[in-house]
């Protein structure tokens, strides 16, 4: 079913805040990202609710999670969910991101997960994070839409000296104690082999790192799980939970979901008041993200690109970007502290900054296409896979920080697995028995953002 032919199609809102706006609107068009541009038509979806109906499993939301979680229902345990989008699929976070998947989840390294939880449950985390690695280049490999993986690896690159530092030292503990070969890259061998950046002094190599299309990569799994039998209900916002006969009752503009069990998958679009469970547990922040016209071969050659792994750098309000397939740069970075300001022309100035600061022969160059989009940040900085009630079947999957291209696959198969009252290894660890941390401060946190955001940028840039 066409869902535009079926419902008039709502404006694309650029001032769009979740801790201002009720909610993320009822078919809005997608944000204006090359990745939505270059996709294609979207895969066929089943359209609004339009009457109440039932089904054993609810998954609000349809980026990455939310479809990765009904296709491991659908593939494990034969239980075909039900998926309700407010607007179109991937509408949020998954079409927006930088389309990097990394051997991580959560803005914390391994040292700090050491200090955090000690050895034994850091070195348990490791395996559970690189098996959602693998998780994800499953689903890849099996995805019956091409999302143009660029595999090889990640490249942490240092901006300065005392940098390097750090990152060498994080090298030698992921080597030595979780036996995670990366490896340090000298200035020398970064300009000679990988890229030529103005501004690197070195970096480090992981081995475990793949870029992706990230929209094809959602209509893939889109297809993918509509295949399996799932039913994909866009223009279909959850207006409110209500607990029924021992059931979930879910409403919408068009009628009624009831289901045994829901699964939430709404990363930092989760409408204000959606579950009082979630409430002021995740930090929604602004990433901004351009991509510019094709280089030619010479301006390739001016910038040393010699490589089209997914690299990031050392920043705080780090840098990510990489060679795009057709030739394009991608680069993205923090943005503005909220919605209303999101569309001032400085914060895209200061992304054409950075990418001219790193590569000076692309000074002037045209860009393309430029966006926005909400990242879902934990106060503690790392995601929860979590059921706040253990007499419920409600469960939550959010706060990746960033890093949830790859996870999110994973994450989808745990919330699928406790939704199919199913148990697994790994299952006592910290991520999936303690919820998202709240923060004692909530409505000041953005008085705090800017605060830490100019602490951040003076750090940054200090040499």
């Amino acid at each position: 079913m066409n869902v535009h032919a079926a419902l008039p199609s709502a404006a694309y809102d650029p001032h769009y805040d979740p801790l201002v706006s009720e909610g993320p609107g009822r078919n809005r068009q997608y944000a204006p990202t090359y990745w939505i541009a270059s996709a294609g038509t979207p895969p066929e979806d089943d359209g609004p609710i339009v009457a109440d109906t039932a089904a054993d499993v609810a998954i609000i939301g349809s980026g990455y999670t939310g479809l990765a979680c009904a296709i491991f229902l659908a593939r494990e345990y034969g239980i075909k969910a039900v998926i309700l989008e407010a607007n179109r699929v991937a509408w949020g976070c998954s079409t927006r991101n930088g389309g990097q998947a990394q051997n991580a989840s959560g803005r914390l390294t391994r040292s700090q997960w050491i200090k955090r939880w000690g050895l034994d449950v850091a070195r348990r985390m490791h395996a559970e994070v690189t098996e959602g690695f693998e998780t994800f280049e499953e689903l890849v490999r099996t995805s019956p839409i091409d999302c143009e993986p660029q595999r090889g690896g990640h490249l942490y690159v240092a901006h300065r000296q005392r940098n390097l530092e750090t990152i060498a030292a994080e090298s030698k503990v992921l080597n030595d104690v979780f036996g995670y070969a990366t490896r340090v890259v000298s200035r020398q061998e970064l300009r000679h082999d990988f890229v030529d950046e103005a501004e690197a002094v070195g970096a480090v190599h992981e081995p475990l790192g793949t870029g992706v299309h990230p929209a094809k990569l959602a209509f893939g799994y889109l297809r993918m799980a509509r295949e399996l039998g799932v039913r994909v209900h866009t223009a279909s916002p959850v207006l409110g939970i209500e607990q029924r006969d021992g059931a979930f009752v879910l409403r919408t503009p068009g009628g009624t979901v009831k289901a045994n069990s829901v699964g939430i998958a709404t990363g930092a679009y989760t409408s204000l008041g959606l579950t009082s469970a979630l409430t002021g547990r995740c930090m929604p922040i602004l990433s901004n993200s351009l991509v510019t016209r094709p280089l030619a071969r010479a301006e390739i050659d001016a910038t040393g690109f010699r490589t089209r792994q997914v690299i990031t750098d050392t920043r705080t309000l780090r840098f990510y970007y990489r060679l795009l397939p057709d030739n394009r740069v991608q680069i993205g970075s923090r943005s503005a502290i909220t919605g209303a300001d999101a569309a001032g022309d400085h914060h895209l100035q200061l992304l054409i900054h950075g990418l001219h600061r790193k590569f000076p022969p692309l000074k002037g160059i045209e860009i393309d296409y430029s966006w926005w989009g909400w990242v879902d940040v934990s106060h503690d900085m790392m995601p929860r896979i979590f059921r706040p009630d253990p007499k419920q079947k409600l469960v939550y999957a959010l706060g990746y920080g960033g890093n949830g291209v790859s996870y999110s696959a994973q994450a989808g198969r745990r919330m699928a697995q406790m939704l199919a009252g199913k148990t697994f290894p790994g299952q006592d660890l910290p991520i999936f028995t303690s919820p998202l941390p709240t923060h004692p401060f909530a409505p000041f946190r953005r008085i705090g953002q800017r605060m830490l955001y100019r602490w951040y940028h003076l750090r940054d840039e200090a040499r």
